[in-house]
């Protein structure tokens, strides 16, 4: 629901803050007080257009911000019209476009008259609302469509055109011959390389340094015969008994290392031809990821890509006529969920445009006919037409001329579909009405009250009788400047807005009498 409006500097409103109730609301106030610029600050919040002649004469800016409870969580969006250059809007604190408001603005409030964000205006809208009413089962089809669309993008990836198919396979064989021939199995296989060509580039160092290592080690006068002297000398003194383990334990680690060090010189030889090898491999690999990618592992995951799509094409013939069979038996189960769909749709149609007319005449549109039209593939072309008056042709809701009409039309069918946004706006809904026709109306209001907030600018007291709250705009006029207020009333201050609204008189105590009967009887 909108919890909080709060308008400034727009047209004669220089400020106002205004908390809302559940339920229906009704706006009141004298003609020219400012009401329907009520409705206009919903509007913009929603993306409604801006014009620089809306801005309260001598102010910078317009602005308009609205606060929406979503149950566990609320959305601020605001709306700011320069008096100079384009507006800007904002939902919860970001810049936001006037498409986003917009898209945001058709799930929160509906706005009902002569305006533009109305969303059973909409085809689309119009065919979820039978389709609800109704109770379609749609799953069926989606399901058929789904299966269609996801074998046609199959049978697309397998290439159609026979020349295009010729250069692809031949391309591929080429580099799956070139990659499978390289035998490629281990990522790492290029560092693995790259460490064995340096050990055989200084091959000869490699066995200098293990020679003068073992010289140092094991030579007469070496680390070992230091080790030997160290130990004699110490003997068998109890005091030295640890040091002497130790010194023994050394002596053998050194031994080790001269056996290992003697084995690695002997192991190490010169050799070009396997250097050269390793160049050759090391080159080819290069060779192979400029092409292929970054990394071996990069490569090898191309290769295997491009063998499984290389096995797809030269199967494509055998594996593109099992598609088509399947597809064909698709598109053919589709056409049957089509047919059962809009026979579904046309069945609801003249049900749902019975059902609306029904509340026409209490509505003061007694000879008012409504019709749902249903056409296209699945019956997914559907429209509701309307015709105020015998002798008038149906037409789409969108070209209806009288918004009262329109707004009345619109109430007819949000009383029979009570799904929508949560915030429904109704503004000249009793354009052209009076006595027990305004009383149907505000019943009729009222009723979707129950399970929307309902927001009503309206001059009937038999309308805005039925309101659980009531919020009165009054304009107040100075030596240089009009502005305009707007309070919640009660009580007695409820009971003489209803009193002017009847007679024009708030002090009229016949008035006042009427519209305490009027309350009363709604309570009732």
């Amino acid at each position: 629901m909108l919890s909080e409006l709060r308008v400034c500097n727009l047209g004669v409103i220089e400020e106002l803050s205004l908390v809302f109730a559940p339920g229906m609301t009704a706006v009141t106030g004298e003609t020219g007080a400012g009401k329907t610029l009520v409705v206009t600050a919903i509007e913009l919040l929603v993306g409604g257009k801006a014009e620089t002649s809306m801005v309260r004469p001598g102010a910078e800016e317009a602005i308009v911000e609205g606060r929406f409870d979503l149950g566990e969580t609320e959305c601020v969006i605001r709306r700011v019209v320069p008096a100079k250059g384009r507006s800007r809007g904002y939902i919860d604190g970001n810049l936001a476009s006037l498409a986003e408001l917009s898209e945001l603005g058709t799930q929160l409030v509906d706005l009902h008259g002569q305006h533009d964000h109305q969303s059973l205006l909409t085809g689309s809208v119009q065919r979820q609302a039978l389709d609800r009413f109704g109770e379609i089962d749609l799953q069926s089809l989606r399901e058929a469509r789904q299966r269609v669309t996801d074998l046609e993008a199959k049978r697309a990836t397998l290439g159609g055109d026979p020349r295009d198919r010729a250069r692809e396979l031949d391309l591929l064989r080429f580099q799956v011959d070139e990659l499978v021939a390289a035998g490629l199995d281990d990522v790492e296989e290029d560092d693995k390389l790259r460490a064995e060509a340096e050990l055989l580039a200084d091959a000869g160092g490699v066995r200098d340094a293990a020679v003068v290592a073992l010289d140092a080690l094991s030579a007469d006068g070496g680390a070992s015969d230091a080790l030997s002297r160290a130990i004699a000398s110490l003997g068998d003194r109890a005091v030295f008994a640890d040091v002497v383990r130790r010194l023994r334990d050394a002596t053998a680690e050194v031994d080790d290392l001269a056996r290992e060090l003697r084995s690695s010189a002997e192991g190490i030889e010169n050799d070009p031809e396997r250097l050269a090898l390793i160049g050759d491999r090391r080159k080819m690999l290069q060779d192979l990821r400029r092409k292929y990618g970054e990394t071996l592992a990069e490569v090898i995951a191309w290769r295997d890509d491009a063998n499984r799509r290389l096995v797809e094409l030269e199967g494509h013939d055998e594996l593109a006529a099992a598609i088509d069979s399947e597809l064909v038996r698709a598109k053919s189960a589709l056409e049957e969920a089509q047919k059962v769909v809009a026979k579904a749709r046309a069945a609801a149609a003249p049900t749902l445009a019975a059902a609306v007319e029904a509340h026409l005449p209490d509505l003061a549109l007694p000879k008012a006919r409504l019709s749902v039209e249903v056409a296209g593939v699945a019956g997914s072309e559907v429209t509701f037409r309307f015709a105020a008056n015998p002798g008038m042709d149906l037409q789409p809701l969108s070209k209806v001329a009288s918004g009262g009409e329109l707004a009345r039309a619109m109430l007819a069918l949000r009383l029979v579909l009570t799904a929508g946004p949560p915030v429904l706006v109704f503004d000249e809904v009793d354009a052209g009405i009076g006595g027990a026709a305004a009383i149907a109306v505000g019943r009729s209001l009222s009723a979707l009250g129950v399970d929307h907030q309902v927001l009503v600018v309206t001059h009937l007291a038999q309308v805005a009788s039925w309101a659980d709250a009531h919020v009165v705009v009054d304009k107040v006029a100075g030596e240089t400047t009009t502005t305009t207020t707007i309070e919640r009333v009660d009580g007695k201050e409820r009971v003489a807005e209803l009193a002017r609204m009847l007679s024009g008189s708030p002090e009229s105590k016949t008035a006042q009498k009427h519209a305490r009967e009027l309350l009363e009887s709604t309570r009732s």
